[in-house]
C-alpha cells in the first residue's frame, strides 16, 4: 500500500466537507438540490476512508513498517522544520478503523434522522469536517499536527452542538463547550511549547522525540506531561473541564453519537497513549492521571443516578467510563485503555442512537419518566438497547466485560487497590443508573397512550450491526485466563514494562467480583424501577440531581468574577484612566493649538509688537547677564 493514501483518508472526507457546504450554499440560493445527493456524498466519504482504513491494516498485518507520508515542509524556521507528516503505524490505524466504521454507521443512521432538516446539507459539511479532523488527530506524525486536528474537532463540536442556532440553549451549550476545550488547550499548547523549546531542533515529529525525550530534565518532563493532560481533560471531559459535555446534548442525537463514540472524546485517551514513551520516564504523573480518571468515574456515575434525560444520562456515562480508560492509561496499560476505547465505541454509539430512536417515536420527549411501556412498541430499539446496557455494565459475555474488567485487574494488579476499589464501586453504579434508564423506559406502567412516530430503516440498520459489535467485540481482547488471545494488545503491542504477575485463581475471583457487583447494581434497580408506576412524584431536586451545583460554583468562582473583571476594566481602566488620560491629552493639545492659533492672526501691527516684545526680552536677558 503507498503511503500516499495516508493523506486521503483525511482528504475524502474534508473535500466533501468541501463540496457539501458548497452545495448547501448554492442550493438555498440558487437551485434546490435532491437530499438524496447530500446523503450520497456524506455516507461515500466515511465509507472510502474505512476501506483505505483496511488496506492498510492489511499491509501492517503483513509485515510493512510504519508507513510514513510527508508531502511538504510545513515550517522552517532557524533550524526548526516541521513538515506535513501522516503516521500509519498500528496505533493511528487501529485508530481510524472504528472512528471511519462507527461514523458510517452514524452516518447512515443521521440521514434518516436528520431527514426533512431545512439544514441538511449543512449538518453533513459539519460532519465530516468532524471525521476529517478526528482522522488528522490520529494519523499526524508529530503533535504540532495533530494540534490542527485537536483544533478541528473543537470547532466541529461548537458548530454541531449549536447547530439549531436559533435555540438559546444551544448556544450557550455550543460556547460553553469551545470555551472549556479553549481551557484545556492553553494546558496542551504550554506543554508542547516546553517540549519544542527543549527537543524541536532535534526533531518533532514521534520518532524524535521518543528518540530524545529522555535529554529533557525529569521536572520539565513532569511539567510537559500534566499539561498535555490538561489538555486531554478538556477533550475527554474529565474532572475539573467535565461541565460541557452533559450540556452538549443540545445538539442532534448523532452529533452526540459522533462525539461519545467516534470522536472528540477519546481525542484524550489517545493523545496519553501517543506520548507513552514520555509518561514511561514520568510515572507520578501516570498515577495522578489514573486517580483524576478514577475520581471522574465514580462522580459522574453519581450524578447518572438522579438525571432524568436520557441523553444526559448517557452523557454522564461516557465522563464515568472514559474515566476507567484514563485509569488504564495512566498505570501505564496503553493497549488496555484503547481496548475500552474500542468496545466503548460500540456500546456507546448504540445506546446514543438507541436513545436517539426512543426520542423520534416519542415526537422528540427526553425525560425518561415521560415514556414507559415501550417494549413492544419498539422491540428492535428495545432489544439493542438491552445489549448496550449489559455491555456497559459489565455482565459477560458482552463487550463491555472484558475491557473493564482488564482494566480492574490491571489495576488490582499494580496494587493499586484504592483504584480498584472505587472502579469496582462505579460499576455497580454503572449497572444501576443504567439498568434504571432501561427499565423505565421500556417496562414503566405509563397510563398516557404514545402516539408513536415510524422510524426509518436507515435508522434501524446501524443499530442492528452495532449491537453485534456491542455484543461480541469484547472477544477480541479474550483473556488469557479463557485460553484466548488479546488481540487487541497483541497488536497495538504498547507495552510499558508493567510485569502483570496475578494468578489464575485471583483472576477467576476478580472477574466474579466484578459480574457480582454488575448484577448487584441490576437488581437494586429492578426492585426499584421494574413496573415503575408514572404516578409516583419524581423528585427532581437535591444535591446531587443539581449535579453538587458545580454549574454555578464555576459560575460564582470564574464566569460572575471575570464579568466584574471585565467591568473593572472597561470602566475603570479603560474609561476612567486610559480613556480619561488620551482625552486630557487630546484636550491640552486641542488647547495649545487654539492658543497658538490666536497668535497666526495675519494683523501686522500683532506681529511687530510680538517681535517687539520678543526682542526686548532678549535683550534685557543680556543686560542683567553681563552687567
Amino acid at each position: 500500500m503507498n503511503s500516499f493514501f495516508l493523506a486521503w483518508i483525511v482528504l475524502v472526507p474534508f473535500i466533501s466537507s468541501i463540496l457539501l457546504g458548497s452545495m448547501y450554499l448554492y442550493s438555498i440560493s440558487v437551485k434546490k438540490i435532491p437530499n438524496s445527493v447530500f446523503t450520497f456524498l456524506a455516507v461515500l466519504s466515511p465509507l472510502i476512508s474505512f476501506i483505505l482504513g483496511v488496506l492498510f491494516f492489511i499491509g501492517l498485518e503483513n509485515g510493512a513498517s510504519d508507513y510514513i507520508y510527508e508531502p511538504y515542509t510545513w515550517l522552517q524556521v532557524n533550524g526548526y522544520i516541521i513538515s506535513m507528516g501522516f503516521l500509519g503505524d498500528r496505533l493511528s490505524i487501529f485508530m481510524v478503523l472504528f472512528i471511519t466504521f462507527i461514523g458510517l454507521m452514524i452516518h447512515i443512521y443521521a440521514t434518516g434522522y436528520m431527514k426533512g432538516d431545512e439544514g441538511y446539507g449543512k449538518f453533513f459539511s459539519y460532519f465530516n469536517l468532524f471525521i476529517a479532523s478526528m482522522l488528522l488527530l490520529v494519523l499526524a506524525n508529530s503533535p504540532i499536527i495533530m494540534f490542527i486536528g485537536w483544533e478541528g474537532v473543537g470547532l466541529c463540536s461548537y458548530l454541531l452542538i449549536g447547530f439549531y442556532f436559533t435555540e438559546p440553549l444551544n448556544v450557550v451549550a455550543g460556547n460553553k463547550a469551545f470555551i472549556v476545550n479553549r481551557v484545556g488547550d492553553l494546558g496542551f499548547l504550554i506543554g508542547l511549547i516546553f517540549l519544542f523549546f527543549y527537543v524541536g531542533k532535534l526533531g518533532f515529529d514521534y520518532g524524535a522525540l521518543e528518540e530524545y525525550v529522555s535529554i529533557v530534565p525529569n521536572h520539565i518532563l513532569t511539567i510537559i506531561g500534566i499539561a498535555l493532560f490538561v489538555g486531554a481533560m478538556g477533550k475527554s471531559a474529565q474532572i475539573p473541564l467535565y461541565v460541557w459535555l452533559p450540556d452538549a446534548m443540545a445538539g442532534p442525537t448523532p452529533v452526540s453519537a459522533l462525539i461519545h463514540a467516534a470522536t472528540m472524546v477519546t481525542a484524550g485517551v489517545y493523545m496519553v497513549a501517543r506520548f507513552h514513551f514520555l509518561y514511561d520516564l514520568i510515572p507520578n504523573v501516570g498515577l495522578f492521571i489514573a486517580y483524576i480518571g478514577a475520581f471522574s468515574a465514580l462522580f459522574a456515575a453519581v450524578i447518572a443516578m438522579k438525571q432524568t434525560d436520557i441523553k444526559k444520562i448517557l452523557a454522564y456515562s461516557t465522563i464515568s467510563q472514559l474515566g476507567y480508560m484514563f485509569i488504564a492509561v495512566g498505570l501505564g496499560f496503553y493497549s488496555t485503555g484503547l481496548f475500552h476505547v474500542f468496545t466503548h465505541a460500540f456500546f456507546k454509539a448504540l445506546l446514543f442512537m438507541g436513545a436517539g430512536a426512543v426520542i423520534i417515536a416519542l415526537h422528540h420527549e427526553q425525560n425518561i419518566f415521560k415514556m414507559g411501556g415501550l417494549r413492544k412498541k419498539l422491540p428492535l430499539v428495545y432489544t439493542v438497547m438491552l445489549i448496550a446496557t449489559l455491555s456497559i455494565s459489565g455482565i459477560p459475555p458482552f463487550s463491555g466485560f472484558f475491557s473493564k474488567d482488564e482494566i480492574l485487574l490491571k489495576a488490582y494488579s499494580h496494587h493499586e487497590y484504592l483504584i480498584y476499589a472505587i472502579g469496582l464501586f462505579t460499576a455497580a453504579l454503572t449497572a444501576y443508573y443504567m439498568f434504571r434508564l432501561f427499565f423505565v423506559t421500556f417496562y414503566g406502567k405509563n397510563y398516557k397512550e404514545h402516539h408513536m412516530q415510524s422510524i426509518s430503516w436507515s435508522i434501524k440498520a446501524p443499530l442492528v450491526v452495532l449491537a453485534f459489535g456491542a455484543a461480541f467485540a469484547g472477544f477480541m481482547g479474550l483473556p488469557d485466563v479463557f485460553g484466548g488471545e488479546n488481540l487487541i494488545d497483541g497488536w497495538l503491542n504498547m507495552w510499558s514494562g508493567k510485569a502483570l504477575h496475578v494468578e489464575y485463581s485471583v483472576e477467576y475471583i476478580l472477574m466474579a467480583i466484578s459480574v457480582i457487583a454488575g448484577l448487584l447494581g441490576i437488581l437494586v434497580s429492578f426492585l426499584k424501577f421494574y413496573r415503575y408506576d408514572f404516578n409516583q412524584k419524581i423528585q427532581e431536586s437535591g444535591v446531587v440531581y443539581n449535579k453538587f451545583y458545580i454549574d454555578e460554583i464555576y459560575n460564582f468562582l470564574f464566569v460572575r468574577s471575570l464579568q466584574k473583571l471585565s467591568v473593572f476594566i472597561s470602566v475603570v481602566v479603560d474609561d476612567g484612566i486610559i480613556d480619561k488620560t488620551v482625552m486630557s491629552l487630546s484636550n491640552g493639545f486641542i488647547n495649545l493649538g487654539r492658543i497658538i492659533g490666536r497668535m497666526q492672526c495675519a494683523n501686522t501691527r500683532a506681529y511687530a509688537f510680538f517681535m517687539l516684545v520678543g526682542l526686548s526680552s532678549f535683550s534685557l536677558y543680556l543686560i542683567l547677564k553681563l552687567g
